[in-house]
């Protein structure tokens, strides 16, 4: 066991910081890693939870999926995980572009699903050549999309 530290007698205690807050304030100074909600870019049809909406409507598709028997089950499942899969990616979409948070990784990894998945069902290439097809789509996709954010938060490379 460790000695505990004990207060001395007398001793002040410590004043707290009266400057301005650390970058996971409400107002985050500029250029910290830490995004403030307040800039949270809003969506074109705001008032309206749309997004909400998708991602309530895949919840219980999912669930229906689980519950349910026979042919329709995996297409229940199937389309409940894609709907809240595209609603994410609209939300991340929306942050990334606004340089509001950094989502190149998810955003790379999901250019290359696309341009993947129909290769495969569509051609007979070999999976090695599908591998790196993905891995130099997701490459190029995420030395791009950093530049884009960078260029949009003045140098940052990523805001949590």
């Amino acid at each position: 066991m460790g000695r505990r530290s004990r207060k001395r007698a007398g001793a002040a205690p410590a004043a707290a910081p009266t400057g301005p807050r650390t970058a996971a304030g409400p107002h985050a100074a500029p250029g910290s890693r830490r995004a403030p909600m307040a800039e949270a870019p809003k969506a074109p049809w705001s008032p309206f939870p749309l997004v909400e909406l998708c991602v309530l409507f895949a919840i219980v598709l999912i669930v229906l999926g689980f519950v349910s028997d026979g042919p329709r089950r995996g297409a229940l499942l199937a389309c409940g995980v894609a709907l809240a899969s595209l609603a994410g990616l609209e939300i991340a979409i929306r942050e990334h572009v606004a340089g509001f948070r950094s989502h190149s990784a998810l955003l790379a990894g999901a250019a290359a699903v696309v341009v993947v998945v129909p290769l495969f069902f569509l051609t007979s290439l070999p999976q090695i050549v599908l591998l790196a097809a993905g891995v130099l789509v997701y490459t190029l996709g995420f030395l791009a999309l950093r530049r884009a954010f960078q260029a949009k938060t003045g140098g940052i490379g990523f805001r949590a």
